[in-house]
């Protein structure tokens, strides 16, 4: 399955970024690429989406990412003759979902050093920002984009057809 190289090529970046950033920025640092559009600002997020705090329960929500991406790796695999767009969004989400996993089990192997996943992309207008996040992140909402664009083409096709 050739799309699985997709997944890959979103965990290397994933996780060579995040590398990079803690390398190269202090945690809670900001620097402007593109003006105050787009700014590379360094945070590490303890929790799940959007900062949601799991606290004692980070195990507990590992483990229910490892059974997430098995999910997604027996879906794929369902569809692995079909459409390119639903699988290479699905190999998109697994290669995020991996990345941000990667950074959780670090976090319960050695809290020490990783207190979060690390966030870095930081985009909005003036005070108005969206929430700051990853290669890996980005890569999950683009999965789902396109499958949800698939979606939509082929349910109105479907409707066409029938008519």
């Amino acid at each position: 399955m050739r799309v699985l190289i997709a997944s890959a090529l979103v965990i290397v970046a994933d996780q060579f970024s995040k590398y990079w950033i803690k390398q190269n920025y202090v945690l809670h640092s900001t620097q402007e690429v593109i003006g105050n559009y787009f700014k590379i600002t360094y945070v590490e997020n303890p929790g799940v989406a959007f900062g949601i705090s799991v606290g004692k329960y980070l195990p507990f929500i590992t483990l229910i990412s490892v059974f997430a991406i098995l999910l997604v790796v027996y879906y794929l695999y369902q569809e692995r003759h079909k459409s390119l767009e639903i699988r290479l969004g699905l190999a998109l989400i697994l290669g995020g979902a991996i990345g941000n996993m990667i950074d959780r089990c670090l976090m319960i192997i050695m809290p020490a050093s990783y207190s979060g996943v690390v966030d870095f992309i930081d985009v909005g207008f003036n005070h108005y920002r969206w929430y700051i996040f990853n290669v890996a992140d980005s890569a999950v909402t683009i999965g789902i984009v396109l499958i949800m664009i698939h979606s939509l083409l082929n349910q109105k096709n479907t409707v066409s057809a029938s008519s």
